[in-house]
């Protein structure tokens, strides 16, 4: 916790990069995505997986999949310290192999600020590699009074006619994430998009949304397939 706490204070909750003035994010050219995937049945066994696509054509350039084994075990609020250092490798290896492909921002399979303690995996990592990072999560975690009630429900409900957003507004008042669904392959279910690190709510929506061919945004999508294939090799 005291970690954390002390991360935190490094997170930056705004634009920093050029390319995210723009509304076409003129000068974005490579979008990474980052995913620690578990063999089925086993915890400890997990491929840890990096992917940087071209940025608008959203095509590869590049992977890493590596399998790691996970000594930390699992905390509910500190994933990141299990799964974290992984992903940091593999940013490194790609810094050292290929730097000239080094993603200029980051989607992370988690939350960022959307956390008990507004630190989750995307805030994290962020902070160690120094990269933009937006956190897509496809599930919500609840917190700072923000459940999965039937007021929820029927927001999202409402967003697939429209295919619009609403914020995640917690008990403090503070917005905590971005709810978002219904404006791409016809799908109900919601993406739940936080801030990571060095970039603001609204354009991270707006980037996770110009990535999405189908439900999950494109560096994600194919950051799992890389995991699951290498999984199952």
């Amino acid at each position: 916790t005291r970690e954390q706490a002390q991360l935190k204070t490094s997170v930056v909750e705004e634009d920093t990069e050029e390319w995210q003035k723009d509304s076409s994010f003129t000068g974005l050219e490579r979008v990474g995505g980052v995913d620690l995937s578990y063999i089925k049945g086993d915890d400890t066994s997990a491929c840890a997986s990096l992917v940087v696509l071209s940025y608008p054509a959203l095509e590869v350039l590049y992977e890493d999949c590596r399998m790691v084994a996970v000594s930390s075990p699992y905390v509910a609020g500190f994933l990141a310290f299990r799964e974290v250092p992984f992903l940091v490798e593999a940013v490194q290896r790609l810094q050292q192999e290929d730097p000239k492909l080094k993603p200029q921002v980051l989607l992370v399979d988690g939350n960022g600020l959307l956390h008990p303690r507004g630190f989750g995996v995307a805030c994290h990592l962020g902070v160690l590699t120094d990269l933009p990072c937006i956190g897509v999560a496809k599930n919500l975690l609840q917190v700072d009074g923000v459940v999965r009630d039937e007021l929820h429900r029927e927001q999202i409900r409402s967003l697939q006619r429209g295919g619009d957003t609403f914020p995640l507004t917690g008990m403090s008042g503070r917005v905590l994430g971005m709810v978002s669904c219904g404006d791409y392959n016809n799908s109900s279910k919601p993406l739940y998009i936080s801030v990571g690190h060095k970039v603001c709510l609204e354009t991270a929506v707006r980037l996770v949304k110009s990535c999405c061919r189908y439900r999950i945004p494109e560096p994600i999508r194919q950051v799992q397939k890389q995991g699951a294939e290498e999984g199952e090799g």
